[in-house]
């Protein structure tokens, strides 16, 4: 019938695009304005675009020709370097982070008129390049930053001293964090050593000795690439890898002690942690990975072929 039609018919992606100065190293959209997006360009300018006629031509094409490179709402040219970090505030509206590769990071304040006002002060703290950055979920001064110098740091926006908090937390490079929108005491971390860490912030310290602290998840075999929170499920979250996959965990899970004895019985070697409910492969390259705000449990990844779209069953 027509509905199996439609059903075996291939999918149409319309798309629309603008030409930008250099490459593109993040780009993140506003989240209560989400035509608004910051785009961080590997020439080391930081700009703003409006991009509303670009997605309403999306559902109706436009009567005339769209402009194939827009005048940005506003650019800061502020930063030394290029850099990677990014994240607009939960909380205030217009409020804007930015890091850099030379360790610093800079605070934006939106203004009247669609524009933003940037204090030329950095925060200052990080050894080396600020690689994510990530605004508190409830608190608006509050924010927490990743570094390749192996800590992630809490910061108070109002406090120029430094972070309020610090912790060592991988061995080596820390690529990305992200926080938990529903338990805001969670702070997830991941690194090039392949862990990804999850930290109690009403907790949040060094482990014992040497010890890096922090809930430690080794699976993945390469740097970790993308992480991410399940925004209706407090304990579940995303990984993505160099390694060429994506895992998805739940906190909930624990180890069924009669499975395990049964294992141990018959000499089989368990490595693979109960928390782990699926791993999505064949990408390559993946850059980032993000759950779908309207349809539960859809991820959505990018790859070096482009976008992966799916659905396991088990979330």
């Amino acid at each position: 019938d027509d509905d199996d039609d439609d059903e075996d018919m291939d999918p149409i992606v319309e798309s629309r695009s603008i030409e930008h100065d250099g490459a593109v190293n993040r780009l993140r959209s506003l989240p209560q304005t989400p035509n608004i997006v910051g785009v961080w360009g590997e020439t080391g300018v930081v700009s703003i675009y409006d991009l509303s006629l670009y997605l309403q031509a999306l559902d109706m094409p436009p009567e005339g020709p769209l402009a194939r490179a827009p005048p940005a709402l506003h650019e800061f040219r502020g930063h030394s370097t290029e850099g990677f970090a990014m994240t607009w505030s939960p909380v205030v509206a217009g409020r804007l982070l930015t890091g850099d590769c030379a360790k610093h990071i800079y605070l934006w304040e939106p203004r009247d008129g669609a524009s933003w006002a940037t204090d030329l002060r950095p925060y200052t703290g990080h050894t080396e390049s600020v690689e994510d950055l990530q605004w508190s979920p409830n608190q608006a001064d509050v924010f927490a930053s990743a570094s390749v110098d192996g800590t992630v740091k809490v910061w108070d926006v109002r406090r120029r001293g430094g972070s309020v908090l610090s912790v060592r937390a991988h061995a080596s490079d820390v690529n990305v964090i992200s926080w938990n929108h529903l338990a805001e005491y969670l702070l997830l971390s991941g690194g090039d050593d392949g862990e990804a860490v999850v930290w109690d912030l009403r907790k949040f310290a060094p482990g014992p000795g040497n010890d890096l602290g922090g809930h430690r998840f080794n699976f993945h075999s390469a740097p970790i690439s993308s992480i991410a929170w399940h925004p209706t499920e407090a304990s579940s979250f995303a990984v993505a890898s160099e390694d060429d996959s994506v895992s998805l965990w739940d906190l909930g899970v624990e180890a069924d002690e009669e499975d395990l004895a049964e294992a141990a019985g018959a000499e089989l070697v368990v490595d693979i942690p109960p928390q782990l409910l699926f791993v999505h492969q064949g990408l390559t390259e993946v850059k980032e990975v993000h759950w779908h705000p309207q349809i539960p449990g859809m991820l959505v990844a990018t790859g070096a072929e482009g976008l992966n779209v799916w659905r396991p069953i088990n979330f």
